[in-house]
């Protein structure tokens, strides 16, 4: 059994559709963001580490505010900067460039932090109470070197009323062990049905499809196939928009190395914030969820 577990959360991208740091932004008067919940069902679920990647916009106010709360919670707490320099080669231009470089590269820049089984969530995402407790059977019994795992939702429960969403459309097989993970940037409702737009052509996928939220459980040797593949796309020449993504490392890993990822569905309901008017909805269920007693109504006192 692993005794340490660990909570990285992706917090450094820059939330250009939701015009604002929605990382930090508090949903309800409890001044909670959406990722102190995340944390605060991984901690019950039995984590005692968390990490959070963030960029350098985020505000001092905010890292007191959950360095007081992992003081009086007692978890360990780091706090690690996506800087645009990490694990580029010495001699690489890189003053063409203002995106930050990924969710791969944000997951390297995490490397000298994390030496345990980890989970990857975005911190703009709500995953649910009970996907932490399978997260956390699944590193005690079935995550290693050759076996991560990946937690994905049906698609239907995964839209926005308000626009296109990105989502990784999952292939399995018989043994529900991922094959491909295909990105899509489209994804809409178009009547009643749902349909991604490929190559001018609408394309219709069925609501139960499995996608990813980025919701990864992984081994630290993880870390070894990013920084091999961040090598490779920083010398593939990348345009200013490229950026290295998660699910292409995995796909590598599955490719090149014979990396097993075990996919399961998760038992949670799953909110998000893409566009600014996506915050009434989550600020309606969190509302609903407290109202069950499934979390107080402030989350640390």
């Amino acid at each position: 059994m692993n005794s340490k577990k660990t909570l990285l959360i992706l917090a450094g991208g820059l939330g250009s559709r939701y015009k604002g740091l929605k990382q930090i932004d508090g949903i309800l008067d409890n001044g909670s963001p959406i990722l102190e919940y995340s944390i605060y069902d991984a901690l019950r679920a039995g984590f005692s580490k968390v990490v959070i990647i963030v960029n350098r916009r985020i505000p001092e106010s905010y890292i007191e505010r959950l360095n007081t709360i992992s003081q009086k919670e007692q978890f360990e707490l780091h706090w690690v900067y996506q800087e645009k320099e990490s694990f580029l080669p010495q001699d690489y231009d890189s003053s063409g460039r203002e995106k930050p470089w990924g969710t791969g590269h944000a997951v390297l820049c995490a490397k000298s932090v994390i030496q345990e089984p980890f989970v990857m969530i975005n911190a703009d995402d709500f995953y649910g109470k009970e996907v932490y407790h399978l997260a956390s059977e699944e590193i005690d019994c079935h995550i290693s070197e050759s076996q991560f795992g990946m937690v994905a939702y049906p698609v239907a429960s995964t839209l926005s009323g308000n626009g296109n969403v990105a989502r990784g459309i999952c292939a399995l097989d018989a043994d529900n062990y991922l094959i491909k993970v295909d990105e899509q940037t489209s994804i809409r409702r178009k009547g009643n049905s749902i349909v991604y737009t490929d190559n001018g052509n609408d394309i219709e996928i069925a609501p139960d499809t499995l996608v990813s939220m980025n919701f990864f459980i992984f081994h630290p040797s993880v870390f070894i196939g990013l920084e091999s593949y961040f090598y490779d796309f920083i010398h593939s020449d990348p345009d200013p928009s490229d950026e290295f993504y998660v699910p292409a490392a995995v796909q590598r890993m599955i490719d090149d190395k014979g990396t097993k990822v075990l996919v399961k569905i998760s038992p949670s309901q799953w909110m998000g914030v893409t566009y600014a008017d996506d915050k009434s909805s989550i600020k309606d269920f969190l509302a609903s969820e407290i109202a069950k007693n499934r979390y107080p109504e402030d989350l640390w006192n």
